[in-house]
């Protein structure tokens, strides 16, 4: 329903233009084009008239064809071109991008210029971690593991685990 609503109304405005276009034309004669009154001429000024009009008839179609035939050539230049063009995408194949490290200072020169003063350090503005209590905590944990080997070498190590074994299940 909506696509033949939408074709009447198409063929509509089409018929409205070319009325409108024959009514341009129609003006455009009537303006340019004054009326001839052969009635009062001889048969030399009518002789001339028609030799006058046959050679602004001449101009006009040597006009027109010049025209078609720049027409035709610019047509055929443009397929060719869309030719060439579809050709050299499939040719060509686009090389992936690449990341480029760039600091900060070296984006802020290539901004501004030789107005760029300032440098700006950003690691300066993240936050310092101690070393000091990583360490400490490593070393308590080795020490302890290394103690509860040698508690638990041997037979008396053997024993201390049966017994804790027992207790639990008790």
């Amino acid at each position: 329903m909506l696509k033949s609503l939408l074709v009447a109304t198409a063929q509509e405005a089409l018929e409205q233009e070319l009325e409108e276009k024959e009514e341009e034309k129609e003006k455009y004669l009537e303006e340019h084009t004054p009326p001839i009154h052969t009635s009062c001429m001889s048969l030399a000024e009518l002789k001339t008239l028609c030799e006058e009009l046959y050679a602004k008839i001449d101009v006009v179609d040597e006009e027109r064809y010049d025209i078609e035939a720049k027409v035709l050539h610019n047509t055929r230049e443009i397929k060719d071109l869309n030719i060439k063009v579809v050709d050299l995408r499939g040719k060509f194949k686009r090389p992936s991008l690449r990341r480029v490290r760039v600091s900060a200072d070296a984006i802020l020169r290539s901004l501004l210029g030789s107005k760029h003063k300032v440098s700006l350090d950003l690691r300066s503005n993240l936050k310092s971690v101690k070393k000091d209590d990583t360490e400490k905590e490593k070393t308590v944990e080795v020490n302890d593991w290394r103690k509860n080997v040698e508690a638990m070498s041997g037979m008396e190590g053997r024993k201390k685990m049966f017994d804790a074994a027992m207790g639990q299940n008790q």
